[in-house]
């Protein structure tokens, strides 16, 4: 696979490129429909199309967008790129396959960024505040069966998650997980991190990857 590195675009890394080796152990076909959340240079949306999904990438930044329709041509693949929100562009729809590598890094200032490239990582305080918010609304983009696949670092907090995904439907595990040292970002917060308790021994992350699968049946109630 060949990405054209779009500059204000956020290139992928080893996490985007873990998610992406999940992802291609999935079920993907003609007949499966695979949602990017936070795509931004398309990498998980290309993987996806390139395995004949009906593939939709959404991002907040326009160059982004652009990244993901250059990206997806320069594969010879379709790819529908949709400037929002998280879910906002797709109200109302579902998915068969979520999947998302969202900005997770902790914050020291913990407000969002409106602008640059910041956006593609930061996540307030606590780093939660795109995983939070797909963790309770994706399940109202899966189909019956569907999945989640979410991939965060450990100082963003695993259990967390795992309560977070149940408390929103879906039946969590954790599929992967990578031990190792801070990235860049990271270790240049890691006094900050380590006051807070959020580093493992050694000042170390983990990469963790879950799933999460919807109930084959929806319950009474639920979006149709």
């Amino acid at each position: 696979m060949r990405l054209l590195p779009l500059p204000g675009v956020f290139q992928p890394l080893s996490d985007s490129r873990m998610l992406a080796d999940h992802l291609r152990h999935e079920r993907l076909g003609p007949d499966v429909s695979v949602l990017d959340l936070c795509t931004g240079s398309g990498l998980l949306a290309v993987v996806a199309a390139t395995h004949r999904a009906c593939t939709t990438a959404i991002d907040v930044s326009r160059r982004a967008l652009v990244s993901v329709r250059l990206n997806a041509l320069l594969n010879g693949v379709h790819v529908t790129a949709l400037r929002g929100d998280l879910f906002d562009p797709v109200a109302g729809r579902r998915f068969d396959l979520i999947v998302s590598n969202p900005p997770y890094l902790p914050d020291p200032d913990g407000e969002l960024p409106n602008r640059g490239l910041e956006r593609a990582w930061n996540a307030g305080a606590r780093g939660r505040k795109f995983v939070d918010r797909i963790c309770a609304d994706a399940g109202e983009h899966l189909h019956p069966g569907g999945a989640l696949l979410l991939i965060h670092s450990s100082v963003c907090g695993e259990q967390e998650t795992l309560e977070a995904l149940t408390a929103g439907g879906l039946e969590p595990n954790v599929i992967f997980r990578h031990r190792g040292p801070l990235g860049q970002r990271l270790a240049a917060r890691a006094d900050w991190l380590r006051e807070r308790g959020l580093l493992l021994d050694g000042d170390q992350e983990e990469m963790i990857i879950f799933r999460a699968a919807a109930p084959q049946e929806r319950r009474e109630g639920s979006l149709h």
